[in-house]
């Protein structure tokens, strides 16, 4: 027996789908991370991050493959949620030692990950996060205005 797909709900307007998008960033914790190195092998990672309103900040080993990536070209992918509740973030990435990062920066994502990178014999780096393109979509009735943000501005 095969299931069939429920009906999608109507499409949502842009606001509501920038609403949602953000909510989500300031609920999550984790997050698909996507780089490639310079012969253009792919790394995809689960990581831990914190949105400040503007960046995503995540943390990882300056020797693990992602960090090396990030650390060498900045180029970045993000994805969030389900294949049916999707949110796509292409970014650049800027590394970042705890002594760069805001006054409570470094409490504030050890509070929202549950992750302290500084805990380590050596700290991992943090990577600042800036979007550049953000798309959100959950059905294919919603694929034609999945743009949110091009060249790192929120569309109108």
């Amino acid at each position: 027996m095969t299931e069939t797909p429920e009906t999608p709900e109507a499409p949502r307007d842009l606001e509501t789908r920038r609403k949602d998008t953000l909510a989500r960033f300031e609920a999550d914790n984790d997050v698909w991370v996507s780089t490639a190195d310079a012969d253009g092998v792919p790394c995809l990672v689960p990581l831990s991050f914190l949105w400040n309103g503007e960046t995503f900040l995540l943390s990882t080993s300056r020797t693990a493959p992602t960090g090396r990536n990030l650390a060498a070209n900045g180029r970045v992918r993000l994805a969030f949620g389900a294949t049916r509740d999707v949110v796509l973030v292409e970014g650049t990435a800027t590394s970042l030692s705890v002594t760069d990062l805001a006054p409570g920066e470094q409490e504030a994502f050890a509070a929202h990950t549950g992750f302290d990178p500084g805990g380590f014999a050596v700290p991992y780096p943090y990577f600042r996060i800036a979007p550049v393109w953000i798309q959100a979509w959950r059905e294919v009735n919603e694929i034609a205005g999945r743009d949110l943000m091009k060249a790192g501005r929120w569309l109108p």
